[in-house]
């Protein structure tokens, strides 16, 4: 490097040290890269040429020389320069220097040198798929040049799947992609994914994004409805995104098919290293039988079957399978079924319990308690706290994301922006960044506006020519800074009602049970339930308890087995079922939905229904089949409104809302007019909205008193025992 730093000093007499170093630096740190002058010329040829006024060729030749003296092939007159300056001080410095940290202390250089750092890559662009194949075709080149063999060029990252289309872009690094292909030993578990793009169709969902996943940390992924959380997981899961090879991930999204394997098994057949073990020892065991235990070869490989077995506690295997079954809901006896007697909800807690047994490196789940009831859901929260790799969840349960997460990650404004702790902690150092940031914007506005003052003031004054030329160029490095756009509040507004006197609704020893029932037994008996339409009544209890059919009974759908039901003449249900959002058709637009089921209002009405449960502008009018989960879930409850209900009847109505569209739900059923009769597992919605807290189960439902803080006292209890 001391003939290089010679060299330079021969060829730009006037660098000043801190140019001279941070060049050498360059060329230092970088010559195992450099494979051309071209290269060389990219990342100092900028800096020479701020340093001397000297044609680009020249510079380019110049950078011709330094990359044959890199790598030892310098001509006899770059020796001589070397000979006449080897007795010279050289101060060779250890580690490129970093001008920006230098910044405070050079204001006075840094206005000469400005453009070092100001001409930087924008990171924020997408990669041009015809240029990112040319480079990728020339790395590919060089790599060949190095290890002799070749290796395959990296995949353009677009792809089609199912009518979904998602396409996704990155760019990483000279530097990162030559380790890769230097041997592929680095076998670390963490995953970082560097300026990426995810797109839907037309729409670009993120863009410049960044994600950093570290091992055995647990994080929740969070934000607004429609903004690509579950495409994010879809992409990750499909390793349409750079993901190592050797990182094994699985995404729990869909059921598990149904056939005559037991639940049990199902689950012990997801762990494949298991299963390989016990066919290998089957298979041996059979040899060795036949050869009569002569054969000493199969003895000892089935005494490394048996170690390893051991290790990968094989026999423990069940035990801890039926834990996980029962901690989801599965008694004893429904452990035993074959998986095709289980419904969807079902076998989707299944594939849920393969996925915790089989303990991949990267565990994808979307929305995991929506398929859950409280007690499953307060069992998964103590369960996943001590999960041993990565998780990343999507989740809008506040109290599962204050339990589970060590970080949150935010989708916002096509980034994704990290933080550490739980959704409680997000909420806080969010709320102070957000402050910090605006007074940062707000101190710099004052700023430019006392400056500009001063220019507008002197700008003719040739005595201060020097003074406002200074001033300009003072506010050309100020860095842009934007004021903090804070997301729109989410607004629900159920519809206006006329009061009805009471008695509203009245159940009296009302039982029930289902003629096709095998045994004959009741889900319920001798219920009594009395409402008003001030009535906030939440209804709890694990699935398969009779709470949907509960429901069904209060709205008619049903009628109870014994018992008698009085219900207002002019009282109306507002019905929404936990698979209405299913139920919708997908194939028109929100404003073409409610024209089909109330024909003849004026557009603008239909608009304004839509608009209470915030479905306005584009949104009313895009297909229901491009919509997210929440904002479909909003259109169902349009829906149900348009028809004016004075009762509203709601089975999980969460399912698909983001955080803060629940937080808009509470507050719109606590200030609306009509009665509610809510079935859910939203802690959060349930302290909310509730006054009178209804446990199904065992045969009965029954009024707690303290609610929802002594259910959870029970369930707590019942798990710990």
């Amino acid at each position: 490097m001391a003939a290089c730093g010679d060299y330079i000093r021969s060829q730009f007499p006037s660098i000043d040290d801190e140019l001279y170093h941070y060049v050498e630096g360059i060329l230092d740190s970088s010559k195992d890269d450099f494979e051309d002058g071209e290269e060389v010329y990219e990342a100092i040829g900028q800096v020479l040429h701020e340093v001397a006024d000297k044609p680009e060729k020249e510079v380019r030749q110049i950078c011709e020389t330094l990359l044959a003296m890199l790598k030892g092939t310098s001509n006899g007159e770059e020796g001589n320069i070397h000979e006449k300056r080897q007795n010279g001080m050289n101060k060779v410095l250890n580690a490129p220097v970093h001008l920006g940290a230098m910044a405070a202390t050079l204001e006075e250089q840094v206005e000469q040198i400005k453009s070092i750092w100001v001409t930087t890559r924008d990171d924020t662009m997408k990669v041009d798929a015809k240029k990112l194949e040319k480079a990728e075709a020339k790395l590919q080149q060089k790599q060949e040049k190095r290890t002799g063999q070749d290796s395959n060029p990296r995949n353009n990252l677009v792809a089609n799947q199912s009518g979904d289309t998602a396409s996704a872009s990155q760019m990483m690094s000279k530097k990162e992609s030559r380790m890769e292909s230097k041997g592929g030993t680095n076998k670390t578990q963490d995953i970082r994914i560097e300026n990426f793009d995810v797109a839907y169709g037309d729409r670009v969902l993120l863009q410049g994004a960044d994600l950093t996943l570290a091992f055995g940390r647990r994080y929740g992924l969070i934000g607004r409805n429609g903004l690509g959380k579950t495409t994010l997981l879809r992409m990750i899961s499909n390793k349409q995104l750079r993901i190592p090879s050797h990182v094994r991930v699985l995404h729990v999204e869909q059921e598990v098919a149904g056939d005559d394997t037991s639940a049990l098994n199902s689950v012990l057949e997801s762990d494949t290293e298991r299963s390989a073990l016990l066919s290998r020892e089957a298979e041996l065991q059979a040899l060795i039988e036949k050869e009569g235990g002569k054969n000493d070869t199969l003895g000892e490989e089935l005494a490394k079957v048996y170690e390893a077995m051991q290790t990968a506690e094989v026999e423990k295997a069940p035990s801890r399978a039926g834990a996980i079954l029962s901690g989801l809901g599965f008694s004893v006896e429904r452990q035993s079924w074959p998986t095709k007697a289980f419904s969807g909800g079902w076998r989707m807690r299944l594939a849920l319990a393969r996925a915790l047994f089989s303990r991949p490196d990267l565990l994808l789940l979307d929305e995991p308690t929506n398929m859950l009831d409280i007690k499953a859901i307060l069992w998964l929260e103590k369960y996943l706290q001590c999960w041993p790799t990565t998780l990343l969840v999507v989740s809008h349960d506040r109290n599962f994301l204050d339990t589970v997460p060590t970080d949150i990650l935010y989708l916002k404004g096509q980034k994704i922006e990290a933080y550490r702790g739980n959704y409680e902690q997000f909420e806080k150092t969010k709320g102070e960044r957000e402050k910090n940031a605006q007074r940062e914007y707000e101190a710099q506005q004052a700023k430019r506006a006392h400056v500009q003052e001063f220019i507008d003031r002197f700008r003719y004054n040739a005595n201060r020519a020097s003074s406002v030329q200074s001033k300009i160029k003072m506010l050309e490095k100020l860095p842009e800074l934007k004021a903090v756009e804070k997301e729109a509040e989410v607004t629900l507004r159920f519809p206006d009602v006329m009061p009805l006197s009471p008695p509203i609704l009245q159940l009296n020893e009302v039982s029930f049970r289902y003629e096709s029932s095998k045994n004959g037994d009741f889900i319920f008996t001798g219920v009594n339930l009395t409402a008003t339409l001030q009535s906030r009544i939440c209804i709890v209890g694990e699935n398969g308890a009779g709470k949907t059919t509960l429901l069904k009974i209060i709205t008619g759908t049903l009628s109870p087995t014994r018992g008698t039901i009085h219900i207002h003449r002019n009282l109306k249900f507002g019905y929404f079922s936990q698979h209405h959002v299913d139920q919708l058709d997908m194939t028109v637009c929100p404003v073409e939905l409610l024209q089909n089921h109330f024909p003849g209002k004026p557009t603008e009405e239909y608009r304004r229904m839509l608009g209470s449960f915030g479905v306005s502008g584009d949104l009313a009018l895009q297909t229901i089949c491009s919509l997210s989960g929440g904002q479909k879930s909003r259109v169902a409850f349009a829906l149900m409104c348009a028809a004016m209900p004075n009762f509203l009847v709601l089975d999980e109505p969460t399912n698909h809302l983001d955080i803060e569209s629940i937080e808009a739900l509470g507050r719109a059923l606590n200030t609306c007019q009509a009665g509610v009769i809510l079935v859910s597992h939203d802690e959060r919605l349930i302290r909310l909205v509730c006054t009178e807290l209804w446990v199904c189960g065992q045969g009965s439902v029954r009024c707690i008193e303290g609610g929802f803080d002594e259910y959870r006292k029970i369930i707590e209890k019942e798990l710990e025992g």
